[in-house]
């Protein structure tokens, strides 16, 4: 995964992971990497991994929805309230 932003921006937090973990400023700033390329997923992109993931784990469509539904509401993005007809759309379409 890579991250679609710079980490420039990011020098206090990877001095600050460098400072209180074993990370050196290289391994920091690929941390940092990481967590923004992880965080810059729109909305459909995370349901159809979700779904993907959940799916591959023997889970049916029934408690998949629901559960993405509500993992939606806690994510960094700003997601809009999705039914899961809408959800279901974004998966198969």
């Amino acid at each position: 995964m890579t991250a679609s932003r710079s980490t420039s921006s990011f020098g206090d937090l990877q001095t600050h992971l460098s400072q209180s973990t074993s990370l050196s400023p290289a391994e920091a700033d690929r941390v940092i990497a990481e967590v923004i390329a992880y965080f810059d997923e729109d909305v459909p992109e995370f349901v159809r991994r979700r779904h993907t993931e959940l799916q591959s784990r023997g889970i049916r469509n029934d408690e998949i929805f629901p559960r993405i539904s509500g993992e939606l509401a806690r994510r960094r993005f700003a997601a809009p309230e999705l039914s899961l007809r809408q959800l279901r759309r974004i998966v198969y379409t």
